[in-house]
């Protein structure tokens, strides 16, 4: 994997998926069914979603099947971090900002929309106010003022006012010729008039080590698989933006990785689907147990997991906003 520079970011903006404003997608006619209808589904039935593998759930399952089960079959809750509030508010405020004309895409502009966006999340999600007992507003001003910083860090890699998405937050779903469905969310999509595609993901943390890149390349590839089984394109760059420290990691797939990709993909479904089956999700220790919220429950840690719920069947492709946050 390489890593991005400023220049290399320069570079893509002119030349690559970014360098123009993108065509008017294709409308196709809907195709003449003479079949007999089939009856309208109950509202009770049309509320049930069939399973899916996210990309969050599916490194959640390599990294250790355990946590998988709290987080997919379980659903234990997480308390969320102000770190991982700011990562999805970080979001919330470049999906805004590449909604405005590109002249307004200004760095003073971006800290505008921060405390906008702050409270349209906390309407949305009241608990979230909880991380700031008391609601001090000293301490709410410190938090957007960080946020603020890693929207600076953005805007020194490249210049949205020469780019033109696609689309940002992009909700894509396929389903693999074998039956697995994929589902999850791209921050940026960049689509050049020559139809190259660039998948752009934004990072709050500091850019990752040996563990961290590996999860972080895992997701692209997800996304990749998905845009180019829904396209016939293969990604012609996967984008990583570290705003902490102001890195960019870049990573061209070739068709031949996606294939295999996609074999690992089913591999790790039809393991989640055996372990659903038995109840049998073993967990993994590692390093990073120590941030796990549910290591209390982990037997690796001493504690005792709840009673297997039993499958079926989890809907494991809903990722949260704080899942797409880091």
């Amino acid at each position: 994997m390489a890593q991005g520079t400023t220049d290399d970011v320069r570079v893509l903006d002119r030349e690559g998926p970014a360098a123009g404003p993108t065509a008017e997608p294709t409308e196709t006619a809907e195709p003449t069914d003479t079949t007999t209808p089939l009856p309208t589904p109950e509202p009770a039935e049309r509320a049930v979603r069939r399973p899916a593998l996210s990309p969050s759930r599916a490194a959640d399952f390599k990294q250790c099947p355990l946590l998988y089960r709290f987080r997919a079959v379980d659903r234990l809750p997480e308390p969320p971090t102000r770190a991982q509030l700011r990562g999805t508010l970080v979001h919330s405020v470049l999906e805004k900002l590449f909604a405005l004309p590109a002249a307004e895409r200004m760095p003073e502009r971006a800290r505008d929309l921060l405390a906008p966006a702050w409270a349209e999340l906390a309407e949305q999600s009241p608990e979230w106010t909880e991380l700031f007992p008391g609601a001090e507003s000293a301490e709410v001003t410190e938090w957007l003022g960080s946020a603020a910083e890693l929207l600076d860090a953005y805007f020194r890699l490249e210049d949205p006012r020469r780019l033109e998405p696609e689309a940002c937050e992009l909700h894509v779903e396929t389903e693999l010729g074998s039956g697995v469905l994929l589902r999850g969310y791209v921050d940026r999509l960049d689509v050049a008039p020559t139809g190259e595609i660039r998948v752009v993901d934004y990072k709050t943390g500091a850019a990752p080590r040996a563990i961290g890149e590996a999860k972080a390349m895992f997701q692209m590839k997800f996304y990749a698989v998905v845009l180019w089984r829904l396209r016939g394109v293969v990604p012609r760059q996967l984008k990583l933006m570290y705003l902490t420290d102001g890195q960019a990691l870049a990573y061209t797939p070739d068709e031949a990785e996606l294939r295999r990709f996609e074999r690992t993909l089913e591999a790790i479904w039809q393991a989640i689907l055996r372990a659903g089956r038995t109840g049998d999700f073993r967990p993994s220790p590692s390093r990073l147990c120590d941030w796990c919220a549910h290591r209390a429950l982990c037997p690796s840690h001493g504690g005792t997991p709840p009673e297997y719920p039993g499958w079926p069947e989890p809907d494991a492709g809903e990722e949260s906003p704080l899942d797409r946050a880091d």
